[in-house]
């Protein structure tokens, strides 16, 4: 085994999900992330933690919703009944087939997210941490040779995250302090209130309210939105390709949009529910250790040269207390390039342009 692989784990179980002794950890296992498995189960057991597998297959989700009748029974119990006992989640994602569920029709898919809206929040009140073991597949999709890929999924995951969130704290102190973020690019001009809002500094530890490893973002739960954005950063949204969206906001919703690639799936995505024309995330993607596009948004969404907003389902940690945000059945991000003929604005004053933060060098005024 690549000695990576247990550097990875060591940072998943000790820095990420911070696992304890005598804690229930219910690990989630794709079919192709068996090696990162087995090596945060040798982690666990390190810790004396608790741990319960379940595998997790494309195709065996495939088979299952495309023969169903598409009237799910909402929350099953003994699903709800494994993440109400855990104290950690952990989500190794390594599919063979980034495809593998692309037949599935979408109101199926819909039907299904809105089932298990509970065992979703249950998941999410948890230490849960996401991650991604580099396979053939996602190589593939990235268009890298795999050697080449797993260099840089392993820059992106092993590095010095203590010193990366000094330097994002940065950015969640003016998000904290401002009122109003606008975007101005090429297609884009749109403004946004963070008013009240608390940002989350990103920073792949629970330690920090963040979920993600790798991550590398500043994120918050905008409202208000106005104007238009255009997302030039392809996306694969549960097997189906979006290419090139255009959304226009009024009042704070979707009331216009386009796609040149997957405008029926946007379309899918956008028809969930009330609140999913409504933007549930803004976020700064600040890890340089992602220096190019891979298709897939655990990355692409981190990297220092993009700013992402997803529509969709908003998180609690960015809301006042008592304040509830965009609940929906869906929470898709989407992503523009800001490397080029952009700049990025905190009540009228810029903070990155052309994809350089104020603070760094050749940050131009």
């Amino acid at each position: 085994m690549d000695d990576r692989v247990h550097g990875h784990a060591e940072i998943l179980v000790d820095w990420s999900a911070r696992v304890e002794e005598g804690d229930d950890v219910v690990v989630v296992v794709d079919e192709g992330a068996h090696d990162l498995a087995v090596a945060a189960g040798e982690k666990l057991g390190e810790r004396n933690a608790n741990m319960l597998t379940v595998y997790r297959s494309d195709e065996i989700e495939r088979a299952f919703l495309r023969t169903h009748d598409g009237d799910f029974d909402e929350n099953p119990a003994p699903e709800l009944a494994m993440y109400e006992n855990a104290d950690v989640v952990l989500v190794l994602s390594g599919t063979r087939n980034t495809m593998g569920k692309a037949d599935v029709p979408g109101e199926t898919k819909q039907a299904y997210d809105k089932s298990r809206m509970l065992i979703r929040e249950t998941r999410l009140g948890t230490d849960w941490v996401s991650t991604q073991h580099p396979t053939r597949a996602y190589a593939q999709q990235a268009g890298m040779a795999y050697k080449e890929y797993r260099d840089f999924v392993y820059s992106a995951v092993l590095r010095d995250w203590k010193a990366l969130a000094d330097e994002m704290e940065k950015m969640k102190t003016l998000i904290d302090e401002g009122s109003e973020v606008r975007i101005v690019k090429e297609n884009t001009d749109i403004t946004m209130s963070i008013e009240g809002r608390t940002a989350v500094n990103s920073s792949a530890s629970v330690a920090y309210d963040s979920h993600n490893l790798p991550s590398g973002e500043v994120f918050t739960a905008p409202h208000a939105t106005e104007g238009e954005v255009f997302f030039d950063v392809p996306m694969t949204h549960q097997g189906q390709h979006i290419r090139d969206v255009q959304l226009t906001f009024e009042d704070g919703e979707v009331v216009a949009f386009s796609a040149d690639t997957g405008e029926d799936v946007l379309a899918d995505i956008l028809d969930t529910d009330e609140d999913a024309r409504k933007l549930g995330e803004l976020g700064i993607g600040m890890n340089r250790g992602i220096d190019r596009f891979t298709d897939s948004i655990l990355f692409d969404e981190k990297m220092g040269d993009t700013i992402h907003l997803a529509v969709g389902r908003a998180y609690d940690s960015c809301l006042p207390d008592g304040e509830t945000g965009n609940d929906s059945a869906v929470h898709v991000d989407m992503i523009t390039d800001m490397s080029e003929d952009s700049r990025m604005e905190i009540d009228g004053e810029v903070v990155q342009r052309n994809g350089t933060f104020r603070w760094e060098d050749g940050f131009e005024e």
